[in-house]
């Protein structure tokens, strides 16, 4: 990997905390000195507003006899940092705060208080009265209907500053606390989702050299537990899959090995001239019996092959039960014949319509009712049973046979699997009927189960539904 999730998120965490400080920095400056501008002014105009209709200012000003509220500006002006002044309509300065000041009247040349227009401040020298910026307000004093001065208060911009640069630094302090907070954010990324996250790379990397049996160590409850979980689960399923495919060989390997090596033996055997001309019928019977084994074996894997190819593509069809279990049982009436076996249909109902595939589930009867007749002794009977409960039809076929083996009961349902039993009894048999007859009933979303008692016999039960 060229570059890792972590050293990403790091460089983002970097990124996100130098652009962060430069906006806390140079945008949060801006606007805390726009809220004090604004702030400040409108404090100010307020108080000129408020000095500018004191009767004392507004019936005085024309005579200059303003001294008995100079102490009182001057303690304004102390509390609140400025310098305040009054204005006679000369645009002449006759009250200032400022104890430096002197020569009153003072004009303040270039004054031209229609040039404010809707403006109650400004932020200057003050028409070059000053030698550093100032936010400066005015007020109009007003006396029977005519402007007979203003109220000027004047604040020291580099105080505004001073303010500003207080409130900004505990900004800055803010955002660093709050920036190096979230590094818990990256300590629980690096646990809950970095640390995890490589484990389960690992694992992937495992699977993919061919290590199946590799287990992701991540057991938490989140996510990446349940992606570890789902992972771990498929290699263990590809690791049986693996396994079953070998023995899925090895298995085919050996039940085709047989048949064709004792009818190559035998072949060659007549054309070398081994075996005599008379006992040729023989062993052609021989030949011809291994022959078949081959014919159904082959045919058992084709019909395998199309249920996994078609993905169980089904043509469900409504169709009488009981009528395809007495076509399918007429089948084996030779059989049953030769060996004495009794066919015993106890279906239910003159007819029973169910909902599947007709012809897949004539072969799952044919496999079982193949099975009952191989396993069943002589001189005894099989029964074939149809009933209905709820929405469900159950049909079972019971023999009378040697039964099965309890510890292969699991068994019997995987390819090419046989009891000890069926080897003796059944050598024609391929291993595969059952696997069939499963795969069938697992397409239609129904059940097999399957009760047997070695000597007594076996019973199949499988469900459809019904039409």
């Amino acid at each position: 990997m060229k570059a890792s999730l972590s050293r990403k998120f790091i460089f983002c965490y970097i990124l996100i905390g130098i652009t962060g400080f430069l906006l806390v920095t140079g945008g949060g400056s801006r606007l805390i000195e726009k809220h004090l501008e604004h702030s400040l002014s409108e404090s100010f105009y307020q108080e000129a507003v408020s000095i500018a209709s004191n009767e004392t200012v507004t019936h005085n000003i024309s005579s200059y006899n303003l001294d008995t509220i100079q102490e009182s500006l001057t303690s304004i002006a102390i509390a609140q940092d400025t310098e305040i002044w009054i204005l006679n309509n000369q645009n002449e300065i006759i009250v200032n705060t400022d104890k430096t000041a002197s020569n009153f009247p003072a004009p303040v040349k270039s004054f031209d208080p229609t040039a404010w227009g809707g403006s109650y401040y400004q932020i200057g020298d003050f028409y070059g009265f000053f030698s550093s910026p100032r936010l400066s307000v005015i007020a109009p004093i007003t006396a029977d209907m005519s402007t007979k001065g203003y109220v000027a208060i004047h604040y020291q911009m580099r105080f505004l500053y001073q303010n500003r640069s207080g409130l900004l630094k505990i900004m800055q302090i803010l955002f660093l606390c709050i920036y190096l907070t979230t590094l818990l954010l990256l300590l629980l990324y690096h646990w809950h989702v970095q640390r995890p996250l490589s484990q389960i790379i690992r694992g992937t990397t495992e699977f993919a050299g061919g290590n199946l049996s590799y287990k992701i160590p991540v057991t938490s409850d989140d996510e990446m537990g349940y992606l570890a979980n789902m992972l771990n689960y498929m290699a263990e399923k590809l690791n049986r899959n693996g396994e079953y495919q070998r023995h899925f060989i090895a298995n085919i390997s050996h039940d085709f090995r047989s048949p064709l090596t004792s009818i190559k033996g035998y072949v060659e055997a007549m054309l070398d001239g081994t075996i005599p001309v008379e006992m040729q019928g023989k062993y052609l019977n021989i030949i011809s019996f291994e022959a078949n084994r081959l014919e159904k074996l082959t045919r058992s894997l084709l019909t395998l092959n199309d249920l996994d190819v078609q993905k169980r593509i089904m043509h469900k069809q409504k169709f009488d039960i009981n009528q395809t279990i007495k076509t399918t049982a007429e089948a084996f009436e030779g059989e049953c014949t030769k060996h004495r076996i009794r066919l015993e249909l106890i279906l239910s109902g003159t007819e029973l319509f169910v909902n599947a595939d007709m012809e897949q589930i004539q072969q799952v009867l044919y496999n079982l009712l193949d099975n009952a007749v191989k396993f069943s002794d002589d001189e005894s009977s099989i029964e074939v049973e149809t009933t209905e409960k709820n929405d469900r039809v159950f049909i079972s076929v019971k023999d009378h046979g040697c039964g099965i083996p309890k510890n292969s009961l699991s068994r019997i349902w995987d390819r090419f699997y046989k009891t000890d039993v069926s080897r003796g009894k059944d050598r024609k048999g391929t291993g595969l009927g059952l696997s069939i007859v499963k795969e069938i009933i697992n397409a239609h979303d129904q059940n097999i189960d399957v009760v047997s008692t070695e000597g007594i016999g076996t019973e199949f039960i499988f469900t459809l539904e019904k039409a």
